[in-house]
């Protein structure tokens, strides 16, 4: 099933990226992806919530016709971690989180700052998720929740993009599961 974000997804999603989504609203079934992290499950969740909101929010307000976006709302270190921004110096969790991306991908290229925020365009369909919730699970694990649509298999290369980048050290998933699960996660984490 292919969805496209309308910009009224896009806000849902940024209001759930700010603030924990009720048990209430949660879909029949969630996408779970786990991950190992460095430097704790607590920071690796700011980071990688600070660039997903600037990405939705670019999502939101962005004119994807132009040539070039406004990236000021980008993390500095996601920034420089991105092939061709100019950056020369990263931070080492997202030197690492880059070399665990392309080995991971198999050899996969990491993503240009550009590339990646295109597929946060409302009309954009290939990416097949929107951020449900991140749960701290251990000192240095999270699940991350996304709603796929009930799809097993999804589009999802810009979120692990963003997942190795923010200091992963190994992704497991996607794996569908009951929403209950991630409620219960969520309920304990509180």
């Amino acid at each position: 099933m292919t969805r496209t974000h309308t910009t009224d997804s896009l806000a849902a999603e940024l209001q759930r990226l700010r603030d924990r989504p009720s048990a209430s609203a949660a879909p029949p079934v969630l996408a779970l992806f786990a991950v190992d992290v460095s430097g704790g499950a607590a920071a690796y969740g700011r980071r990688l919530r600070s660039v997903l909101s600037a990405a939705v929010r670019l999502g939101r307000t962005a004119d994807f016709e132009q040539e070039d976006l406004p990236v000021d709302g980008v993390p500095d270190w996601f920034t420089a971690v991105s092939p061709g921004s100019g950056k020369r110096s990263a931070p080492q969790f997202a030197r690492a989180g880059r070399d665990g991306y392309v080995t991971h991908t198999g050899g996969g290229r990491p993503w240009e700052l550009h590339d990646w925020l295109h597929r946060f365009a409302p009309d954009e369909s290939s990416r097949g998720w929107e951020w449900w919730d991140a749960t701290q699970v251990g000192p240095d694990r999270v699940h991350l929740w996304v709603d796929s649509w009930g799809e097993p298999f999804f589009g999802c290369q810009e979120l692990l993009w963003a997942a190795w980048a923010a200091g992963a050290v190994r992704v497991g998933g996607p794996v569908v599961h009951r929403s209950a699960m991630w409620s219960a996660e969520r309920d304990a984490t509180r």
